[in-house]
């Protein structure tokens, strides 16, 4: 019998076992840097390392970032103001509501995103307190919209609703300022607010309203905060202004379409 040659194998591979190879070795190479920067980013972001800053990474921060205008030891320049007697608490609503560090020249500081976390900002604003003590943040209780809302609102209306409107909606006041809309204000600058008057508002010390009543308007704004308008659409809470526009243009409208039509018929 004639014997049957075996064919040798070519040892040649397929095209696609490179592209295979690859593929792996990239998902490998991916895998271990994306765990490796998890790794390096819980490392330095995590909470226990974010609220060890001290105050001298406040003075850093503030050095870095605010001495321009408010000098390297608060005391101002022809650019800002001192920050003697400010304390912490001014500090924390200027730069937590992105006031400050001022983006430009104006009427009044523009409210923006922070440039800086919480920490940060709570560092730097321990860093004021230390040097020039003023204001600082109240209890918890002050803070939690438990106050008498009633008495919050008729001490609103008398205090504070001439600039930012009964329910809070903000107005326009001389010369480009204005008072802004306090529906998403937290409680915490509410306060910081009635305690430093930031911008045009006047401080409301102790005598003209002590921290009950303080704790009674907070309570109120929260409240309109959290509950619709029982009267329905509110048309921006801006008051007779809107109301009327409202009634000009779709009250009056829809007589003077009515009447139109109704002449057009008669004709």
């Amino acid at each position: 019998m004639a014997r049957v040659k075996k064919r040798r194998a070519s040892g040649r591979r397929s095209p696609m076992a490179a592209v295979v190879l690859i593929g792996v070795g990239l998902l490998f190479t991916g895998g271990i840097y994306a765990g490796a920067s998890a790794a390096v980013a819980a490392t330095t972001d995590s909470p226990a390392t974010a609220a060890a800053l001290s105050v001298d990474d406040g003075k850093k921060l503030f050095q870095a970032n605010c001495a321009t205008c408010h000098g390297m030891d608060l005391q101002g320049t022809p650019n800002g103001p001192s920050l003697y007697g400010v304390g912490e608490l001014a500090v924390e609503f200027q730069v937590a509501t992105g006031r400050m560090p001022l983006a430009m020249q104006g009427p009044q500081a523009q409210q923006k995103p922070p440039q800086f976390t919480e920490d940060q900002i709570r560092a730097m604003a321990a860093y004021v307190q230390s040097v020039a003590p003023g204001p600082t943040y109240p209890s918890a209780q002050t803070l939690d919209g438990k106050g008498d809302v009633p008495n919050g609102a008729e001490l609103f209306r008398t205090n504070c609703a001439m600039c930012h409107n009964v329910s809070g909606a903000g107005g326009a006041l001389t010369e480009g300022k204005f008072a802004p809309a306090l529906n998403d204000v937290s409680a915490l600058h509410m306060y910081a607010a009635m305690v430093t008057g930031p911008q045009n508002m006047p401080v409301f010390g102790n005598l003209n309203l002590n921290l009950d009543e303080k704790r009674d308007i907070i309570s109120y704004l929260l409240y309109l905060q959290h509950n619709e308008s029982p009267g329905g659409y509110g048309l921006g809470s801006l008051g007779p202004v809107s109301e009327g526009l409202f009634a000009w243009i779709f009250g009056i409208g829809t007589l003077i379409g009515a009447t139109v039509w109704i002449t057009a018929k008669s004709n």
